[in-house]
């Protein structure tokens, strides 16, 4: 790597090493060999049925409220156009994903973020908004290895969640798509194991197949799943059934759960690499969640201490994120590090990188 090479802590993307090629070639081939007449004609709006059949399965649901389309984000944002209004809110963890974010705040209504705390979510002050008399449609979280800060909601506080929201009656929007991606650990219940009939999960295949399948999914319950099945029948028809059908042969194979662990084995000494230098590099001058999966690590800098601008980043020969953009407000002094698709080598050097240019 030569002195003049940017490190790109910018996107969580996956790297190319990562992409099953072959295998997703095979399945191309056999599912245009075998169902070819169907996948290349219109289908139905809410997703190729033998992948909503197999997910309704996975998470005991009727097919009807399985809806598959080409990503989480579209299904997310369908969403919001059919049932949200102005004068609705939304809750969103603060910080949160971006893109997420944009597509809240493109809808209108009020946004209020609930802060994270050394990756906490701040219930106390989710109480506090919840009995001075706001209502909100939906709170937008992400449990497991949150984007930006890699941070995941201890049990408690996913208890006390649910029973704030059958109290004041929102429901939870669950974004699940690192959730699989744990690399240390045990896993948690999901919200939606713990109160389906409260929460809206969502999830995709981008972080574990490819993103460029564009096949993500959206567990509802039934009248919004229509709703939002509609929307997409008198907007795009339907979401690419041969993506979705390439995606459910690869599952049925057995290929999703040995490129998981592949993933797993790729992925883990390139969080240990990061965590170990951030250690080296940013002891006592900032704040950072210590994840055991996912794809981000969120750096907290000290008081007095900002994120910095364009020009430094290009002198030191780093990309970052406008971390503003994962706040309904603030996001000065935030850094988004994404690891995976990053060597160990470049991932240490990045760190070193970034003391530099804030510290010298």
């Amino acid at each position: 790597m030569t002195d003049n090479h940017i490190i790109a802590f910018t996107r969580g993307v996956p790297p190319i090493e990562s992409f099953p090629i072959k295998r997703l070639e095979e399945c191309a081939q056999t599912v245009l060999e075998r169902d070819g007449n169907c996948l290349l004609q219109y289908g139905q709006a809410a997703g190729y049925v033998p992948l909503r059949e197999w997910l309704a399965a996975q998470y005991a649901v009727s097919k009807g409220q399985v809806i598959v389309g080409q990503g989480s984000l579209q299904l997310l944002d369908t969403l919001v156009r059919v049932s949200l209004q102005p004068q609705d809110s939304v809750f969103l963890e603060q910080p949160t994903y971006d893109r997420v974010l944009t597509i809240f705040r493109r809808s209108g209504t009020q946004l209020e973020g609930i802060d994270l705390q050394n990756g906490l979510l701040d219930v106390a002050q989710l109480e506090e908004k919840l009995n001075a008399g706001m209502r909100p449609r939906y709170f937008y979280l992400i449990p497991d290895f949150q984007n930006p800060s890699g941070a995941v909601m201890p049990l408690e506080a996913r208890q006390k969640l649910i029973e704030l929201s059958q109290t004041y009656g929102f429901y939870l929007i669950e974004d699940g798509p690192y959730r699989d991606l744990r690399y240390h650990g045990q896993a948690l219940p999901a919200l939606f194991e713990l109160a389906p009939e409260r929460v809206i999960f969502m999830s995709s295949y981008s972080k574990l197949i490819s993103p460029g399948l564009r096949v993500g999914f959206m567990i509802l319950p039934p009248e919004l799943a229509e709703m939002v099945r509609k929307f997409a029948e008198d907007t795009y028809i339907n979401a690419s059934y041969l993506n979705q059908a390439i995606a459910y042969e690869f599952i049925q194979r057995g290929w999703l759960a040995e490129n998981l662990g592949q993933l797993k084995e790729l992925y883990r000494p390139r969080l240990d690499t990061l965590l170990s230098t951030l250690e080296a590099e940013f002891s006592g001058r900032a704040e950072w969640v210590k994840p055991e999966g996912g794809f981000f690590v969120g750096l907290n800098l000290a008081q007095g201490i900002c994120v910095p601008d364009r020009t430094a980043q290009q002198k030191a020969g780093l990309a970052l994120s406008d971390s503003r953009g994962f706040f309904i407000d603030g996001g000065e002094q935030f850094v988004r590090l994404p690891f995976c698709a990053l060597t160990p080598e470049q991932l240490e050097e990045g760190v070193r990188r970034l003391s530099r240019a804030i510290f010298s």
